[in-house]
């Protein structure tokens, strides 16, 4: 085997990790795929007898290359839409794929990506790198050009703000399914009071339009505003199509067998708590939705 081929086998044993650890650093799939294919480019050009640890080296790689690109978002200022939302993992009701399965590792919902949004680029890197995969604070340090005591303190300053903002799903998953049916229930027959029972007082929702629909962009808190949204939208209940969105349930809104939504829903002591929605056209062409056929 030659030394190449040492490279590429060792790129292949850690890409289901290192493409992890990007989607959570970016929140886009295809951002975190271009991550990993571009440590692989410097991987192959490197000389593999000066690896000593192949995983390490790889980690390191990937999170300076989404701390630039974070940089770089930062750097031209902020969305131009009220609301972005990260890229969702699409799989059927009936399962996970394996693949996804690992890139979701840790429960990583939909509700959380959003909160690592909000997070400052270092302070992502910390916590994800610390939080979500054991890498010690003297090796993030050098990746954020701090001592590991500031950057421990990074990781707690993000730590409080994921704890505070990131509801806990209830861990059952026919549960969860339960309440977002009777969501949707409620709003295809016009029961205003209903969804309000099945919506937190403080449910939050987030829908992402894009440019094309504008209309689409709000983000509204409270139960009765929730439900005045939902009534709003009830014409697409006959298009509604069960999905596991990052893990939890959540529907994929299809009329005339185009993507309309995708939407991600957040269960909490038995009441709807956070529904994150993507409806913007361009990005949903980009998602595979293919797995959901029959």
């Amino acid at each position: 085997m030659n030394e190449q081929e040492v490279l590429a086998d060792g790129f292949e044993e850690h890409r289901t990790h290192l493409r992890a650890v990007a989607y959570r650093m970016l929140g886009s799939l295809s951002e975190a795929d271009d991550a990993v294919q571009e440590a692989w480019l410097r991987l192959s050009r490197s000389d593999a007898d000066e690896i000593e640890n192949m995983r390490g080296w790889l980690t390191t790689v990937v999170a300076r290359l989404c701390l630039n690109v974070l940089r770089s978002r930062r750097a031209h200022g902020e969305e131009p839409f009220p609301v972005h939302m990260p890229d969702p993992v699409v799989d059927p009701e009936d399962g996970t794929d394996p693949q996804h399965e690992a890139l979701l590792a840790d429960s990583v919902g939909l509700a959380l990506i959003v909160v690592l949004e909000t997070l400052a680029p270092a302070e992502r890197l910390a916590f994800v790198l610390h939080d979500m995969f054991a890498v010690p604070f003297d090796e993030i340090a050098a990746m954020v050009d701090r001592s590991p005591a500031a950057t421990r303190q990074l990781a707690s300053r993000a730590r409080r703000r994921v704890q505070g903002a990131a509801p806990v799903p209830d861990p059952d998953l026919a549960e969860q399914r339960r309440v977002v049916d009777a969501f949707f229930a409620a709003s295809r027959d016009g029961d205003f009071d209903a969804l309000v029972a099945v919506l937190d007082p403080d449910v939050v929702l987030r829908s992402d339009g894009g440019a094309l629909r504008p209309s689409v962009n709000v983000h509204v808190r409270g139960a009765r505003e929730v439900a005045s949204r939902a009534m709003t939208f009830r014409r697409l209940g006959p298009y509604v199509r069960p999905a596991l969105i990052n893990g939890a349930a959540g529907v994929v809104v299809t009329p005339h067998g185009e993507p309309f939504s995708v939407m991600a829903f957040t269960v909490s002591g038995g009441r709807i708590v956070e529904i994150d929605a993507l409806a913007d056209p361009e990005r949903l062409r980009e998602l595979d939705l293919a797995v959901l056929d029959d």
